[in-house]
């Protein structure tokens, strides 16, 4: 990726969004759902246009430019990823999940996320189902005591 801050990141994923959406994305759009200023967001495409990551002309639409695709769309498939692993997969509430997956994709890394998607992989295609321990680790989550099925073991 480019020297993008979480910021400029942020943007990227929010016209992606947009667009797939509403077929184009504009700036009120881009301020609304981010829930920052217009002129933010003027300073923003300003520093993406330069970067060659959107396509922007005063009062226009923005478009994202093959790169910025592409980057964009990296973004959004780990936002993804970790939503269904917090929310999915240790239960954390949607909102929370959403919320937490927006700080935690800027700075996770590649190996982290494919083990974490290896890790949801298992668990969806696991020939027994959805496993008992993880069902029990969320009793044990939700209550903070083991399951009455679940053996003591060490502590």
């Amino acid at each position: 990726m480019t020297d993008l801050t979480p910021s400029l990141e942020d943007y990227l994923e929010a016209i992606l969004i947009i667009g797939s959406k509403e077929k184009v994305a504009r700036v009120r759009n881009i301020a609304k759902f981010l829930d920052v200023k217009t002129a933010s967001v003027i300073g923003a495409l300003k520093a993406l246009v330069e970067r060659g990551l959107v396509v922007h002309e005063r009062y226009g639409y923005v478009e994202l430019t093959p790169q910025g695709r592409e980057i964009a769309d990296e973004i959004y498939a780990k936002h993804q990823t970790l939503v269904k692993f917090l929310n999915g997969i240790l239960g954390v509430d949607l909102e929370t999940a959403t919320k937490d997956a927006c700080k935690i994709e800027h700075y996770i890394h590649q190996e982290s996320l494919v083990r974490i998607n290896k890790f949801i992989e298992f668990i969806e295609t696991c020939p027994e189902g959805f496993p008992s321990w993880l069902a029990s680790f969320r009793y044990f989550a939700k209550f903070n005591r083991r399951p009455e099925s679940c053996p003591k073991g060490r502590k």
